[in-house]
């Protein structure tokens, strides 16, 4: 199996103080190399969670997976970013998506590549000093704007979050690394990869230099079918949207109207009973660490740079998060 790989947690921004500094230090402790946390909507912001893990760590890379330039201007971003990598001594990088379920707090989304795209260059040109002013077809900096506090780096790395071709392909022209959210498929990696390839081509970059990031929700237990039947529970919530992002996966829309049906109903144990094992093996981490671990090791072999294991973790966040640490990380990092 591939060395070159990086193992994640990302983390649901609906914990109390203390409880996001435990969980970082038992992430850094057992050698996971990243710690996420989620941009979704009426959760807290992001930013909040990751201070204090700055603040309990030392090693683990840090950032919010992801923002969008609809709800926070590129400024505000800017402003996040910086602290955080003051904060952890230059171990943040920024995550950004074009959001979700915006409509329910007003907010409409136009041209997300264009405004995704806009969003990042005023971002990295306030980090870096540049005062020369910007001129967008949706932002815009003034000559002469800039940060009036100092920044510990002037280009932290840049995540795009998005699964299609045009959203790959501005990843491949632009970011660091691409994530695919909801996603436990190791047939979309090359997917991925081809996707990637049609922008990173057009900005002289090779493909290889975007890392692309797999992450869904993960439960993992020594009881198997426990964890197994808490993770359908949460895939049923989302499968009806992800599902049809995928092109590989091909699961019958029969399927996915009868889980969008009870899921809309509220009863969410009939939709998780809907779903099958090689399905839910698609779009999440659950079952035994052992199990876990082999969904991870096809990812790896696929050729994902890192593996994020998200919300819930286990039965319980804590459990969850020190068995990935304790039993996952040692067998992949330590498989053949």
């Amino acid at each position: 199996m591939r060395r070159d790989f990086e193992i994640g947690i990302g983390l649901q921004s609906d914990k109390r103080a203390g409880d996001y500094a435990r969980l970082a230090r038992i992430a850094e402790e057992h050698g996971i190399d990243v710690v996420s946390v989620f941009g979704d909507l009426m959760y807290q912001p992001p930013i909040f969670p990751l201070l204090e893990m700055a603040a309990a760590t030392s090693r683990v890379r840090l950032g919010p997976a992801c923002l969008n330039p609809y709800s926070l201007a590129p400024y505000e971003i800017a402003g996040q970013l910086a602290s955080l990598d003051l904060a952890s001594g230059g171990r943040a990088y920024l995550g950004l998506a074009r959001g979700t379920w915006l409509g329910e707090v007003g907010l409409e989304q136009p041209r997300p590549l264009t405004t995704l795209a806009e969003c990042a260059e005023v971002v990295y040109r306030l980090l870096g000093g540049s005062t020369s002013g910007f001129q967008g077809e949706v932002f815009s900096l003034a000559p002469g704007t800039a940060l009036r506090y100092p920044v510990q780096r002037p280009r932290p790395p840049l995540l795009i979050g998005a699964w299609g071709e045009r959203g790959a392909a501005l990843a491949g022209r632009i970011a660091d690394e691409i994530k695919v959210g909801g996603s436990a498929n190791p047939a979309m990696v090359p997917v991925i990869r081809e996707r990637l390839r049609v922008g990173a081509e057009q900005a002289g970059r090779s493909v290889d230099d975007i890392g692309i990031v797999l992450g869904a929700v993960t439960v993992v237990d020594p009881d198997g079918a426990a964890a197994r039947a808490r993770a359908r529970r949460e895939v049923a919530m989302y499968l009806a949207v992800v599902a049809e992002l995928d092109p590989t996966a091909n699961v019958p829309a029969d399927l996915l109207a009868r889980v969008r049906t009870e899921t809309a109903a509220g009863r969410h144990d009939e939709a998780a009973r809907l779903i099958p094992d090689d399905l839910l093996d698609l779009f999440a981490f659950s079952g035994t660490p052992e199990q876990v671990a082999e969904q991870a090791r096809r990812l790896i072999d696929a050729g994902v740079r890192r593996v994020e294991f998200g919300t819930p973790h286990g039965l319980t966040d804590e459990r969850g998060v020190t068995l990935i640490g304790r039993e996952i990380v040692p067998m992949l990092r330590t498989a053949r």
